[in-house]
């Protein structure tokens, strides 16, 4: 069903879940420990409620179907995979060593969109900090 949508919707799928994915890790600070499935799914949903595009291009009777619901599963596994497993670029690395020995903090990071958030939360301390 899923591969049966048009290539724009199946995109704005992809893309609604990695935005809401990173935007649940940002309010758990990244913190492997806190995370919730269903919590995160939450965040998803009201996604999807608010920003998505695509949601409303479905029809009521594919959005019903448990067949969907199971490629949608499948969908969400691959894109929460593929954001983990993206190394962050060297120049992340690099801004980030920067903004540590600066802040005269030390953070572990994983992947690219955790870089993002580490350089987002030391620069906020820089700031906050003049």
């Amino acid at each position: 069903m899923l591969k049966d949508l048009s290539p724009g919707v199946k995109i704005s799928i992809t893309r609604s879940i990695s935005i809401a994915f990173e935007q649940y890790l940002n309010k758990i600070n990244w913190n492997e420990n806190q995370f919730d499935y269903e919590a995160f799914m939450g965040e998803w949903k009201e996604y999807l409620n608010k920003s998505a595009t695509w949601y409303d291009k479905v029809s009521n009777d594919i959005k019903a179907n448990s067949e969907f619901h199971e490629e949608l599963a499948v969908k969400i596994n691959e894109t929460i995979n593929k954001i983990l497993s993206e190394k962050p670029k060297k120049e992340q690395n690099e801004e980030i060593e920067r903004l540590q020995k600066l802040t005269k903090t030390e953070y572990d990071y994983s992947c690219r969109a955790e870089a993002r958030f580490v350089i987002e939360k030391l620069t906020r301390e820089l700031k906050s900090s003049k």
